[in-house]
Order: C-alpha cells, then sequence, then structure tokens
C-alpha cells in the first residue's frame, strides 16, 4: 500500500499526520506545499482538497482529508502500534478530548503563529493583493480578513494566550486523573498527537507558559523523546528555522 502526504513542514496539523506515520514505521512520499505562496489554492491541489488547507493523504487512491481524520484512518487500516485505545470508554474520552484540542488550542495558537510568523509576509504586500489571497481561501477567509495587514490586536492575543493556558490547565488535569504519564494513561493515544503541535509551535516562540505544571512538563518531554518525533520535525518544521525574522523576536522575549 502506497501513501504519498501532501503537506507542509511547519504546518501543525500536518505534523499530526507525519508523527503517526513515523511512529507506524509506514514508509510514505512526501509532498511540500509552499503555504504562503499558495499552493494549497492551485487547482490541481484543490480537486484533492476543496478546503484548500494541508494535509491531504492519498492511499492508493483513496483521499483523505482533516489531520484528525487522517489519523483515526491511519489507526483503522494499520492498526499495528495503535494510538486508538480498545476500551469503548477511554476510546470516547480520547475523541472527547480530540474535539476540545481542535476548539481550543488548535485553534488559538494560530492567532499568535500568524502575528509573528506570517505577518511581515502580508504586510509587504498591496491591499487588494492581500484581500484577493484572502478571498481566495475556502476555509480561513473570514479569520485573514479578520486579521488584516495589522495582525490581531492585543485583547485578541490576549484572549488566544488565555485559551492556551487553560488547554495546558486541563492537560494537567486530565493527566493527573489517568495517573500518566500521557493524557489517558500509560499509553500514547491520538488525543496526544493532536495536542502535540500546538505545544511544541509554542515552545518554539518561547512562550511555553506551562512550567509550573510539573506533569505537562514531563508530558512535553516524554513526546520529544517519542522515536517519531525526530523525523516529523525534521529541519525546517519549526517557524523559527523558516523565518528569520522570528530568531530576533524570540531573544527579545526570552
Amino acid at each position: 500500500m502506497a501513501y504519498r502526504l501532501y503537506n507542509a513542514p511547519q504546518s501543525t496539523c500536518s505534523q499530526r499526520v507525519r508523527f503517526v506515520l513515523n511512529a507506524k514505521g509506514l514508509p510514505f512520499e512526501e509532498i511540500k506545499l509552499n503555504l504562503l505562496e499558495g499552493d494549497q489554492l492551485k487547482p490541481d491541489y484543490l480537486k484533492l482538497n476543496p478546503n484548500g488547507v494541508v494535509p491531504t493523504l492519498d492511499h492508493d487512491g483513496a483521499i483523505v482529508t482533516d489531520s484528525t481524520v487522517i489519523t483515526e484512518y491511519l489507526d483503522e487500516v494499520e492498526p499495528d502500534a495503535s494510538f486508538t485505545p480498545e476500551d469503548p470508554v477511554v476510546r470516547a474520552r480520547m475523541r472527547t478530548l480530540m474535539h476540545f484540542i481542535d476548539e481550543m488550542p488548535a485553534a488559538a495558537v494560530r492567532v499568535p503563529t500568524f502575528n509573528l510568523a506570517f505577518l511581515p509576509k502580508f504586510q509587504a504586500m498591496s491591499r487588494d493583493d492581500f484581500v484577493a489571497m484572502a478571498e481566495s481561501k475556502p476555509l480561513r477567509r473570514e479569520f485573514m480578513l479578520a486579521m488584516g495587514q495589522t495582525g490581531f490586536p492585543k485583547e485578541e492575543m490576549d484572549a488566544a494566550l488565555g485559551r492556551l493556558r487553560r488547554s495546558w490547565e486541563r492537560m494537567d488535569t486530565e493527566i493527573g486523573k489517568s495517573g500518566g504519564p500521557w493524557l489517558l494513561g500509560k499509553d500514547i493515544s491520538l488525543a496526544d498527537v493532536t495536542v502535540m503541535p500546538a505545544l511544541v509551535r509554542m515552545h518554539d516562540l518561547n512562550m511555553a507558559d506551562w512550567r509550573d505544571l510539573p506533569r505537562v512538563a514531563t508530558w512535553f518531554d516524554n513526546i520529544r523523546a517519542h522515536k517519531a518525533f525526530a523525523p516529523t520535525y525534521y529541519h525546517g518544521s519549526l517557524l523559527s528555522e523558516r523565518f528569520p525574522h522570528l530568531k530576533a523576536t524570540i531573544a527579545k522575549s526570552a
């Protein structure tokens, strides 16, 4: 069976899928898209994924989109080294956490990401070009127009950071209830994979505000020690490796 993954190195959703593929030891062809150049909005790609986002998995011609759906799909078709609990009650808890993660940290992390990393690219565009680019995005149109070329205001940034902090506190609570070291107990699950990129992103931006939560800090150490982490986060996968201006910003906040 052949896997082809259309993704972007720095995309948090792409990183989820790469992690599962690497953890399962599944060889895959990686098609890297440049999101800032609009590769995800080209007609050929929109035929595969009409949402105009990454990742997209092509599995022997079967097209699967949405990172959460793809990771569950991979656990179904490649059950070895499964990330899905066998117990239906625990499995339901995992899916509940995955929904929470997509609603809270995965959404909130976009605000600091766009404000700190992507905004200079948008500020260099003419107003007409920026609006045309934003209008062309099937799934992120309103988000882009709300950000504009001046970025999200401090109030929005603070609100996003607040949602992220509540997410880390929820993680701390869940690890405490399960006994850890993972969210659902002794075994890593898709819930851990789903939240992983948000923590990696905030750590990369020097905004890791979970250091006073020892269970979360240990969780973060454990995920980075997983065998699938290094091949997933190859050089160029971090924003600080892709955008030189971030290094100065991070150094000032250190």
